[in-house]
């Protein structure tokens, strides 16, 4: 399990194939849990990286037991959770 902070918000989320599930939107410190959006916009993104967004309605909840790594610009997790998976 890793531990998740507020830093992680703004990076990408991969799954253990190496591809690119969405953009942590949101950290929550206490339940560790991260807030996933899906489908990020560019405009989205960049204001993610910034540290300035939130979660939505639609973002996806990750808690931290699904998390294998944590690196400077990616959160990776011990599952495939792309959409093309069988």
């Amino acid at each position: 399990m890793s531990v998740l902070s507020t830093e992680d918000e703004g990076k990408f989320l991969m799954d253990v194939r190496g591809e690119q599930i969405g953009i942590v939107t949101e950290i929550d410190p206490i339940e560790q849990i991260a807030y996933v959006d899906p489908e990020p916009t560019l405009t989205n993104a960049w204001i993610q990286s910034l540290g300035r967004g939130g979660a939505g309605d639609d973002d996806l909840e990750i808690p931290s037991d699904n998390i294998e790594t944590i690196t400077d610009s990616e959160v990776r997790v011990n599952a495939d959770l792309s959409s093309d998976a069988e």
